[in-house]
């Protein structure tokens, strides 16, 4: 062969292995932010029904493969599996330790779980009980929900001394009542007992129906109040959501059929995208 020739396909050559080292190479995957817990010890998540995903697999029982925190099915794209996104050493470590009926005087009892996983992230949403556990005279006291909040943090605290915690606000349950208690199918669900301090009679306009949901939309205020206070207390390894829970404007569309009142797949996925950027563990 000419060495003209032989000249000429050498540089092909080298073009051709410059191409595939620049233009070739395979694009980093893009993640949604690097969360940086300093630990793979997993997640735990504490807290009461809503946590667990109740009523989101279209049945009247907790579901917590859709649950907005440790949840690992494909209709909620949860805390947890945002997590493995950046740092795949968490799979399998998800506790949830959330129970339906729970309150806050519960909460110590689950952190004590969290500190028995070794959990280096825990997620608190509790409260909701402490107000429809019955007619309004049989709301947690203010001063007892912060007690009991207290309590439970500090075993965090004690235990886990340097997981990073997420406080997360009551989601604004009157709301709930507002956009409901014109709807038929929600009515006839909520007449049989359901959070009765705010949901009996949903569909009255008496003064004392009016004054008794007032009050507990108030109580509510001021449980988000001393959870965010408490968070406060706890240290620089506590953040709390900032409201952005009790502001996500539920709609019926959110919730599942079955009871109208906790969230569907649709409602835990906007909880999770809510309390993620929340949390600041995006980048």
């Amino acid at each position: 062969m000419p060495r003209r020739w032989v000249a000429a396909l050498a540089c092909l050559v080298a073009l051709v292995a410059l191409a595939c080292e620049g233009g070739g190479a395979a694009a980093p995957r893009p993640t949604r932010g690097t969360p940086s817990p300093g630990a793979t010890g997993g997640i735990a998540a504490l807290g009461d029904s809503i946590t667990t995903g109740f009523g989101s697999c279209l049945v009247l029982a907790s579901c917590q493969r859709n649950s907005w925190s440790t949840g690992d099915g494909l209709r909620v794209d949860s805390i947890y599996r945002r997590l493995l996104d950046d740092d795949t050493a968490l799979r399998g470590k998800a506790h949830n330790h959330a129970r339906p009926g729970a309150r806050a005087a519960s909460l110590a009892g689950q952190a004590e779980a969290a500190v028995r996983d070794r959990a280096d992230l825990v997620t608190v949403l509790i409260g909701a009980n402490d107000v429809c556990r019955g007619g309004v005279e049989a709301m947690t006291p203010v001063t007892e929900f912060r007690r009991e909040i207290d309590r439970g943090l500090r075993v965090l605290r004690t235990g886990r001394p340097k997981a990073r915690v997420l406080v997360v606000s009551i989601p604004d349950l009157y709301r709930l009542w507002e956009v409901g208690h014109t709807d038929e199918r929600a009515v006839r669900v909520w007449r049989r007992g359901l959070c009765p301090a705010l949901l009996a009679n949903p569909t009255s306009d008496d003064p004392l129906d009016q004054a008794r949901r007032a009050n507990v939309r108030e109580r509510i205020g001021a449980y988000n109040k001393q959870l965010a206070a408490a968070c406060r207390a706890y240290g620089s390894r506590c953040r709390q959501d900032g409201g952005a829970v009790h502001r996500v404007r539920f709609t019926l569309d959110l919730v599942n059929p079955l009871d109208w009142f906790h969230p569907n797949a649709a409602g835990q996925d906007r909880l999770a995208e809510v309390t993620w950027r929340a949390w600041g563990l995006s980048g």
